[in-house]
């Protein structure tokens, strides 16, 4: 007989009517537990949906507060909820929604000290982070502790879903043995992200929660799920386990957390060899009368909203097409900047390949040059 009480048997109701759940399915989910990393725009949609569910603990992993932008995807938060913790407004929302759900807030920022410790107690765990050195180092520990990764990611109109479970399938080393170079994968912060994609996402990865805890259908291991919304399309690509894997291969050469940001950063290489200049380094060269030519790479409605005097707009797809406007400056000096500094870093890059000698990128983007030099400015 069901251990479900009256109010349980009708909530889960139409979970009962599933052959694929039942009772005792239901009883299974009531009894597992999930991990989320990220309390954002992918953890919002999943946390929602595996409280309703009922599985019956989950976990939230962020150290972030909400931020107005946040509200236009991360659909757990409200205006009302700006300037508090994450962790504390989505474990009360998800309580309410589902008594049943145990939530514990874990406001911490992960790393190789604790995710060991964080992710022991937990079935599943899903990352919805948008940094290389989390994703390793959750893949890398979830290899360890042998748990299915779900692993989501978004970006301007597409993202992708995948499962990581290295007893049966390829870790997320076996798919990026090394992480691409920071100007090849901006975040959404630099690319920007529909509002909806990250629901759409966040829901496939608590559908593919709820599928390993229940044991049902196919998860996605070993296969990547790549959406794409302007095209309305779903594809599917096989993802092979790398026998050389260096955690999950046949001679694992690391077997215990490692220093990820530097992971990652070394293979940075573009990055770190280019000459950077800091906005009030800038502010005060042009005040002194410094003659060098600042570029903008971002796009024509981003330059109406905030812009540096004196900046040349010429959009990233634009640059390589243009660049004889910039000849007179080929021996000169020239500063790029966009956002944030990922599109900048790319117009650096094609500029000394063309032969442009004393190229640098404005650190940290206009973003950072309204925080440090002009707080009267609008930010995006």
């Amino acid at each position: 007989m069901s251990r479900l009480g009256p109010e349980q048997l009708e909530r889960y109701k139409r979970h009962l009517l599933l052959d694929g759940v039942g009772p005792d399915g239901q009883e299974v989910l009531l009894g597992s537990s999930a991990l989320l990393i990220g309390a954002g725009g992918l953890g919002s949609p999943a946390a929602l949906y595996l409280a309703a569910a009922g599985v019956g603990r989950i976990g939230l992993v962020d150290f972030d507060r909400i931020d107005a932008s946040n509200l236009q995807r991360q659909i757990l938060y409200d205006t009302g909820d700006v300037g508090a913790r994450k962790t504390e407004v989505a474990a009360r929302k998800l309580r309410a929604l589902n008594p049943d759900v145990e939530v514990t807030a874990h406001e911490v920022k992960l790393d190789a000290s604790n995710a060991s410790e964080i992710f022991a107690p937990y079935d599943v765990v899903l990352d919805g982070t948008d940094t290389f050195p989390s994703r390793y180092l959750a893949s890398d520990v979830c290899v360890w502790q042998k748990k299915p990764l779900v692993s989501g990611s978004v970006m301007r109109f597409e993202g992708q879903v995948a499962v990581f479970d290295a007893r049966r399938g390829p870790c997320y080393r076996c798919l990026f043995p090394e992480p691409p170079p920071p100007e090849l994968a901006p975040n959404c912060a630099e690319a920007g992200v529909l509002g909806v994609l990250p629901g759409v996402i966040g829901m496939l990865q608590a559908t593919e929660v709820l599928k390993l805890l229940l044991g049902a259908g196919e998860p996605l291991v070993g296969r990547l799920l790549v959406y794409d919304a302007l095209a309305m399309e779903f594809k599917t690509f096989r993802i092979p386990k790398d026998p050389a894997c260096a955690v999950c291969g046949e001679r694992p050469t690391i077997t215990a957390p490692i220093d990820y940001a530097a992971f990652c950063s070394a293979h940075a290489s573009a990055e770190s060899a280019l000459p950077e200049i800091a906005p009030s380094a800038l502010r005060a060269r042009l005040d002194a009368g410094a003659e060098l030519l600042l570029v903008d790479v971002r796009e024509p409605f981003e330059a109406e909203i905030a812009s540096i005097s004196g900046a040349r707009l010429i959009p990233l797809g634009q640059l390589e097409a243009r660049l004889v406007e910039l000849e007179p400056w080929r021996k000169r000096e020239v500063v790029v900047h966009c956002r944030t500094g990922g599109r900048s870093r790319r117009a650096c890059e094609l500029l000394r390949s063309k032969g442009f000698e004393h190229v640098s990128n404005l650190a940290g983007g206009i973003e950072a040059w309204a925080l440090a030099v002009d707080p009267s400015m609008k930010r995006y």
